[in-house]
């Protein structure tokens, strides 16, 4: 086979899995062709594409299509509405096409129902209909074996029996508790865990519940996939709903900056708009919570908010004004600390934790090999006798345990200097004893 033939042969193998891809996501989540099909009432398009026809002034049928993410045959229906209720009106559009404008009592209610619910976007997804497709499209389904945590974890220097631990845990369902002295890895491992469950979902743009809408996607943390497959907003009976977003499975990933709000509907009083809350972003996906034990609410307040989700794989939460609703909670949930555990929470529910496992330092060999990894990615010129000075001269001699951080942080130092002075790229004894010794706090 030619070389031509081969890319060809990959490419069309390429687009067919991309088809398929689509068609699963159509089955998922069909496009709706009628009003009643969306689940959503006349009343509350109308009020979004009154919304936006204030924000905007005047647009035309297809802006307003694809600004609400419903088929042209249903906005008219709705258009005709609010005709009927002279909240809005026909103005001359080009290229044969209508174009919309709000009358003034039509900016009046516009007002109005932006004071009951700020939200101005496309057209929600109902709660109920959410729900079923997140179990539909849960995390938890694949089965993780050896090979796949290989290739999950391929490029780092792992130890098997790490990765062996690591693995059993994703198959569990069950939170991973990641503890260890700074510098083992932690983070680095839990960000790539996220490539075990690698592959498309639908994230609704908005989520309906009790007649308020809650922003859901996010782009800090949701990442678009444009299939092949996907076919254009404006036609009719193909393609999955585009309420929805296809995108990878997400992985949000949050340290000392969480706090209690973060994990509840957030209400923006300015906008008078609901956000949706960490773990609903990471629905279907990876939801890491780092260094543990660190934010400004204990690591026992934070653990103990997930005691019903992780046991009950639902989620309770608030939209103001006493009313409540749960959620399907399906996220692997992995917290890391460089704290001591029993610090942290009681035995009790520590044990509700699931997979606890611990990162150590690493064996001489282990840190030779990523020596001689970070010189090659920082084209610097490997020598195993300056390995072995670092190894027995400056981490024996002090008395400093071998972490895997310690490579590429010695070494981008060293390089800190000779990009200063302009000298060669050369490692040296002289250069790296001058790296240790801003590294690490010396005694007085």
């Amino acid at each position: 086979m030619s070389t031509v033939a081969a890319i060809d042969g990959t490419h069309q193998s390429g687009v067919a899995m991309e088809a398929l891809a689509a068609a699963r996501l159509a089955a998922l989540a069909p496009r709706p062709t009628t009003l009643a099909a969306t689940g959503l009432s006349a009343e509350l398009l109308g009020d979004l594409a009154s919304k936006l026809l204030l924000r905007a002034g005047v647009l035309s049928l297809s802006a307003l299509v694809e600004r609400l993410a419903v088929a042209g045959n249903i906005l008219a229906e709705v258009l005709a509405v609010l005709r009927r209720e002279a909240r809005v009106e026909v103005r001359p559009g080009g290229e044969q096409e209508l174009s919309y404008a709000l009358t003034e009592r039509g900016r009046y209610l516009a007002l109005d129902a932006l004071q009951r619910d700020g939200y101005v976007g496309p057209a929600p997804v109902r709660l109920e209909d959410y729900s079923r497709l997140v179990l539909a499209q849960t995390v938890h389904r694949r089965c993780i074996n050896r090979e796949t945590m290989q290739a999950t974890l391929s490029g780092l220097v792992v130890s098997d029996v790490l990765c062996d631990r690591l693995g059993a845990a994703l198959n569990s369902g069950r939170a991973i508790f990641l503890h260890g002295v700074p510098g083992t890895g932690k983070t680095y491992v839990a960000r790539r865990l996220g490539r075990a469950f690698s592959g498309e979902v639908l994230v609704p743009r908005a989520l309906l519940v009790n007649g308020l809408t809650i922003r859901l996607l996010d782009p800090a943390v949701h990442e678009d996939i444009e299939l092949l497959g996907t076919a254009s907003p404006f036609l009719l009976n193909a393609g999955f709903d585009p309420r929805y977003a296809c995108c990878e499975r997400p992985i949000v990933h949050v340290g000392g900056e969480v706090d209690l709000a973060m994990l509840e509907v957030e209400r923006r009083e300015a906008t008078r708009e609901l956000y949706a809350p960490l773990q609903l972003k990471a629905n279907n996906g990876l939801l890491i919570i780092d260094d543990l034990g660190r934010q400004r609410v204990s690591a026992e307040q934070i653990l103990n908010r997930w005691i019903v989700p992780m046991e009950e794989r639902i989620d309770h939460l608030s939209i103001g004004g006493g009313a409540h609703f749960t959620v399907p909670f399906d996220v692997v949930l992995v917290f890391s600390t460089n704290l001591e555990p029993r610090r942290l929470a009681d035995e009790a529910l520590l044990r509700r934790l699931g997979h606890k496992i611990r990162f150590e330092p690493i064996p001489a060999e282990t840190y030779r090999t990523i020596w001689q990894r970070t010189c090659a990615s920082l084209q610097l010129q490997f020598d195993p006798e300056l390995v072995e000075f670092v190894v027995t001269e400056l981490h024996g001699k002090h008395g400093v345990e071998l972490l895997p951080c310690h490579p590429r942080d010695l070494l981008n130092m060293a390089l800190d200097r000779v990009r200063y002075e302009g000298s060669e790229l050369l490692l040296s004894r002289e250069l790296l004893s001058w790296a240790w010794n801003n590294y690490f706090l010396q005694s007085r």
